[in-house]
């Protein structure tokens, strides 16, 4: 038996475990995993040094290299997250329904946790600290596998977290990371259907895409996001702007940040130059079609080509184009966008109803910006990530989308006739 077998089976024995415990229990060892980032954070931020140095000498982009960096405040947020989390109603024995049958049996649904949640994630070692958080929250076991970027962190942290985990009351196995960061670990993870219940993959549409076609188990698809922002002729143009910078630049490398920017026929010789002339100060390449270029707003300016409309550049660079109205926008967004997040800017009410209704998106707004796509932001606590499918669950993953449910019938010995 393999290592990454025995996990498994270590893990669907504590989910077991985990299903019976209080939501006393279970939030105390949140409060102790919290207090145990702080605590340990020397060694966590000495694992999180050396993935950094080693990152660098890759050559990484400096977006990347921001989503890898832990630092005493980042640690302090994610243990803010974990206390939060013990604060949040529990969701397990939740009656979600329930009704008197015919036959005088009593029915109720009720929420319970998946079992075992297994992820796969790249380089992103908060990712670790909530997924953990959010499984002991809803008494599933997580198995983590991280990416080769962040390596010494995941396994630091994932010792921290569990060691706290366990001396307060969890089983062994509740949380744990696969060692090996070769791909044949996760090969082999995708396997194993007869233990784990659900996979989620996040990071990059290479990844989601290798485990959506290869796994053996369920798959939440999340994390990709072509995020457009389209600029109605009715928009007011300095909110434009802001919305569009702080979707843009504030954290490029992040799933919600803004990836192309759509403007009416109607305004873009006026709204489109100050836009472009912020976005170029921020260091931002624009990926244009010839109506934008034609305007000469700025240098930093290129040619855009048929790959740009659907890419996710996770960077310093955003496609533009021009669009006749809304009824392109919209079908521009449907045909290259990744269901994630999209918004509007406009003061027509129609116009924003009408966006908002065909658009589809796991998220859409409506003057704000795409960023907010966020478990925190939208106070569900830490996020597992964020669905861009239908099924089982979509848009930010908080403590409900990591239950199932149960019926339960009580009776008085009917039986079926």
């Amino acid at each position: 038996m393999s290592e990454i077998t025995a996990q498994a089976i270590q893990a669907q024995k504590a989910a077991r475990f985990l299903g019976t415990t209080s939501s006393e229990l279970r939030n105390h060892a949140l409060l102790g995993m919290a207090h145990a980032l702080t605590h340990n954070q020397d060694e966590i931020l000495a694992a999180n040094a050396i993935d950094l140095v080693d990152a660098q000498s890759k050559g990484t982009s400096p977006a990347l290299l921001d989503r890898l960096e832990l630092n005493a405040a980042r640690l302090k947020s994610m243990s803010e997250s974990l206390k939060a989390l013990s604060l949040l109603p529990d969701p397990i024995g939740e009656v979600l329904e329930g009704s008197t049958l015919s036959n005088g049996i009593r029915l109720v649904k009720v929420r319970v946790p998946i079992g075992v949640v297994a992820m796969i994630y790249e380089a992103r070692p908060n990712v670790t600290a909530d997924a953990a958080g959010l499984c002991i929250k809803t008494g599933n076991a997580v198995i983590l596998r991280g990416g080769s970027l962040a390596h010494n962190s995941n396994m630091a942290l994932t010792r921290v977290l569990a060691n706290a985990a366990m001396a307060l009351g969890m089983p062994q196995g509740s949380i744990a990371s696969i060692e090996s960061t070769e791909r044949e670990a996760a090969e082999e993870l995708m396997t194993l259907h007869d233990y784990i219940d659900v996979l989620i993959p996040r990071g990059g549409a290479g990844l989601i895409r290798s485990v959506v076609e290869n796994s053996q188990i369920p798959v939440i698809e999340t994390g990709t996001g072509n995020c457009h922002i389209y600029i109605h002729g009715t928009a007011d143009a300095e909110m434009a702007k802001n919305i569009v910078l702080n979707a843009k630049v504030q954290r490029p490398g992040v799933c919600n940040a803004a990836e192309s920017l759509l403007v009416d026929e109607s305004c873009y010789r006026t709204i489109l130059p100050p836009i472009l002339k912020e976005l170029e100060e921020h260091g931002v390449t624009i990926f244009a079609d010839e109506p934008s270029r034609a305007l000469g707003a700025v240098m930093r300016i290129e040619q855009a080509s048929e790959a740009d409309w659907g890419t996710e550049y996770l960077d310093l660079k955003m496609s533009v184009k021009v669009v006749s109205g809304l009824s392109e926008a919209i079908s521009h967004i449907n045909t290259y966008g990744t269901r994630h997040s999209e918004a509007i800017i406009t003061e027509d009410y129609a116009a924003a109803q009408r966006f908002v209704n065909e658009v589809d998106s796991a998220a859409v707004y409506v003057n704000a910006s795409t960023r907010f796509t966020d478990g925190g932001e939208f106070g569900l606590g830490a996020e597992i990530g964020i669905s861009t499918q239908k099924l089982h669950a979509r848009g930010p993953m908080g403590l409900a989308a990591l239950t199932s449910a149960k019926y339960v019938g009580y009776g008085n010995g009917q039986i079926r006739q």
